[in-house]
């Protein structure tokens, strides 16, 4: 899908009493391994810890640490800016959904290695909100200052550019304390290894019926 804008972004905007909230509630509650795509699902059937195999597999991908937040005041909080993305980027996504925030730490040595959020299939999750319904609209928003840590870098793949031309940017509008970055869920990024101290984010899917 070719698109005008690749992302849209609100540096600061969000009010450091919210940010200072949220990581409190956050860092008060039991954080666990982050989890990607397959292995994601598979436990949230079986619960099941992981294997040797599949924990090294992971964290050739990913390491870090997070909290599921599904409180209304949080989200709550969060939806003007999606809302105002999704209309000024002219994306114009329809969505009506929104799953459980995701806070996350990075510490140092942690990242997330290229992905894109939505999957190759819509959620099969009857009787649930998501059911038939895939992610159209990422949100990450930043809880502590970029200059508390040092790397863990949020870097987009804007796929738009001819090929063979480089097309990661580094969105550096998302380092101040409260900023906002809103995004279609199918572009590739990845957040690169932390040096030093720990990048406290919080991230949340937006879903709706596939394109048509």
């Amino acid at each position: 899908m070719i698109l005008e804008n690749r992302y849209f972004y609100f540096v600061g905007e969000l009010p450091h009493k919210f940010c200072d909230e949220v990581l409190k509630y956050g860092k008060s509650q039991n954080d666990e391994q982050a989890l990607i795509g397959d292995i994601s699902v598979d436990r949230d059937i079986t619960k099941k810890p992981l294997t040797k195999k599949e924990l090294k597999s992971l964290h050739k991908k990913r390491k870090s640490n997070v909290v599921w937040m599904n409180e209304p005041w949080v989200k709550r909080e969060i939806f003007p800016f999606i809302r105002y993305a999704n209309e000024a980027a002219k994306w114009n996504f329809d969505w009506d959904y929104s799953e459980a925030c995701q806070f996350t730490k990075y510490q140092k040595g942690q990242f997330y290695d290229w992905h894109a959020d939505s999957w190759d299939k819509p959620y099969d999750h009857p009787g649930k909100g998501s059911h038939g319904k895939i992610r159209k609209l990422s949100v990450t928003v930043s809880l502590n200052d970029g200059s508390e840590y040092e790397g863990g870098e949020l870097e987009l793949d804007l796929r738009n550019k001819e090929p063979g031309k480089k097309t990661a940017v580094t969105c550096k509008e998302i380092l101040p304390k409260g900023s906002v970055v809103v995004f279609p869920s199918f572009i590739w990024h990845r957040v690169r290894p932390v040096t030093k101290g720990t990048r406290y984010s919080l991230v949340m899917w937006n879903l709706g019926y596939p394109f048509r």
